[in-house]
């Protein structure tokens, strides 16, 4: 299997975003982070998967990297040099929180199995 270069370009701009949002933005009693960049094959866009700690803060990170997203665009193209630059766009990741409900079911049902 060959190695794409969309797939590059996805690696890259999570790193380099990961360093940006330390250095650049701000989150009020939020942890927020990148956890995967699925960039379009013909490059157009990038869908940046956020995940936040604590979930009741996901609304507003999301806003602030949304209102923020010119400048990190900006900013990444400096960085990186891509031509032609994704544009970003911001999700929510829900990957982990589905993985915690699912670990929180089989914890209830190993409990249920040793009381009965």
């Amino acid at each position: 299997m060959t190695y794409q270069r969309y797939q590059r370009v996805s690696s890259l701009i999570l790193a380099e975003l990961n360093r940006i949002l330390l250095k650049q933005l701000e989150f009020p009693a939020a942890l927020v982070t990148m956890t995967s960049v699925e960039v379009q094959k013909d490059l157009d866009f990038a869908v940046v998967k956020v995940s936040v700690i604590p979930d009741s803060k996901e609304a507003e990170a999301l806003k602030i990297l949304r209102a923020n997203r010119r400048q990190l665009q900006h900013l990444l193209l400096k960085k990186l040099n891509i031509k032609p630059m994704p544009e970003i766009r911001f999700e929510i990741d829900k990957g982990l929180a589905k993985a915690a409900e699912v670990e929180k079911v089989f914890i209830d049902i190993e409990k249920k199995e040793d009381a009965g």
